[in-house]
């Protein structure tokens, strides 16, 4: 039986989504059609973000806002989840590489999106902590290991899809490596002015780069600086 609190919680979801919609529809139409492709606000819509946040920022957990989640690091805002969620144009059989667990927000629509989620994340408190709530939802096709984003998962590559929620200066070419023929990988580049990329994969083992939008990430960092 559904409580009142859960009720406010899922009002203030569908509240959340028209809101995204509004805003997509005044962007240009490739980062519209991101936001607004077939499922992704079906799947944000079945994910309680209420659960991925910190106990003291639960109020806030329906703000089209980024809110600190420890360690230095953010969930990010939830109209750049649906966008470089859309922009990766995930498909059911689809295998997806997350470089940043964080929360788990991010693995959690891709789940419901996707056949299975692989997740990298180099604060171990933070990968225990997202397992857990994605173990309490019931989510069962994301797997996350503790280790350097930078490496990716080899072990299972490759993936057809690869999406970064951390900042890097470059593309990683580990990362690169990992993707299938076809593939696209959605990461923010750059360190003082960085843009929203989308990296195709070609035919011929080459790649091409698409820089879409301005935005602000947490750092992509080396093992031993404390965060992802």
């Amino acid at each position: 039986m559904a409580t009142k609190q859960n009720a406010d919680f899922e009002y203030e979801r569908s509240r959340l989504l028209q809101r995204i919609a509004s805003e997509a529809a005044t962007m240009p139409p490739e980062l519209r059609d991101a936001v607004m492709a077939p499922g992704v606000l079906d799947a944000m819509a079945q994910v309680a973000r209420e659960n991925f946040v910190a106990p003291g920022d639960v109020v806030s957990a329906y703000r089209n806002a980024p809110l600190p989640i420890g360690f230095n690091q953010t969930i990010s805002q939830p109209l750049v989840v649906a966008l470089m969620t859309g922009l990766l144009a995930p498909r059911k059989s689809d295998r997806i590489l997350e470089i940043g667990t964080g929360s788990g927000y991010q693995a959690a629509v891709l789940s419901r999106l996707v056949a299975k989620v692989f997740s990298v994340e180099i604060v171990s408190e933070l990968a225990e902590r997202a397992r857990g709530v994605l173990a309490a939802a019931g989510v069962a096709n994301v797997h996350i290991k503790v280790g350097d984003g930078h490496a990716g998962w080899p072990e299972e590559a490759p993936f057809d899809g690869i999406i970064v929620t951390a900042a890097a200066d470059r593309v990683p070419e580990a990362l690169l490596g990992q993707l299938a023929p076809a593939g696209r990988m959605v990461l923010p580049l750059g360190r003082d002015r960085q843009m929203l990329a989308v990296v195709s994969r070609e035919a011929d083992g080459g790649h091409r780069v698409r820089e879409l939008l301005s935005v602000r990430f947490v750092p992509f960092v080396e093992p031993g600086s404390g965060s992802q």
